[in-house]
């Protein structure tokens, strides 16, 4: 069974996810938004508690607000981090991101492994794939457990929104292509959880979010 808790992180009130196999308790982390002292001792003791296998720390993209937490989590559990690989200009320049929003930001370790369409994540018995979705950023994945019904999907998509395209790399035709072509696809009984604000489905989005709806 793939257990989810939800942590809303930094001062973009992030969603960061933590993910496991109830059964094996392999965890991985995405999107580890964790900035003040607060936020990363909250993180830290929801894994302790629960004795999970924090093995893997996902970014579905490289921007600031997704990423600040990249080191801590690395120190404090030794997750292989896993990125995009066309965002990696993006990681390599969050310090001048942080500066833009005014923050102090703590350096990213460089990736374990890079994401790309082929890629798996295997937590314990239960596996997810990742689905290639640019246009927020040149990089973007979404990661997708097709037995569980479950989509988290980054900044692509959100309840009736769509991720904005004026930050580095951004794209809005080819944004609206990736949903389209990558996310409408799915089953219309897929939970999203997006990486801002509150969960949807992919069929609530088909019918009634503006951007989508022609």
């Amino acid at each position: 069974m793939l257990k989810i808790q939800r942590f809303v992180f930094n001062l973009f009130h992030v969603n960061t996810f933590l993910i496991c196999d109830d059964e094996t308790k392999v965890a991985a982390v995405i999107d580890p938004g964790m900035y003040e002292e607060a936020e990363k001792s909250a993180f830290k003791s929801f894994v302790l508690n629960n004795v999970l296998k924090l093995n893997y720390c996902i970014n579905t993209h490289c921007h600031i607000d997704h990423v600040l937490g990249n080191s801590f989590v690395k120190r404090e559990f030794g997750a292989q981090l896993m990125i995009p690989k066309d965002d990696e200009f993006l990681l390599e320049m969050m310090i001048e991101q942080a500066n833009k929003f005014g923050l102090e930001a703590e350096i990213s370790p460089k990736p374990n492994l890079f994401i790309n369409e082929t890629s798996t994540l295997q937590l314990g018995k239960i596996e997810g794939k990742f689905i290639f979705t640019p246009g927020h950023t040149p990089g973007e994945v979404c990661l997708y457990f097709e037995k569980e019904k479950v989509l988290f999907a980054g900044d692509v998509l959100f309840k009736e929104s769509i991720g904005r395209t004026d930050l580095w790399g951004g794209d809005y035709e080819t944004l609206i292509r990736s949903i389209k072509e990558k996310l409408l696809a799915l089953p219309d009984d897929v939970k999203v959880y997006p990486g801002h604000e509150s969960a949807t489905t992919i069929g609530y989005e088909k019918l009634h979010n503006p951007f989508l709806v022609n």
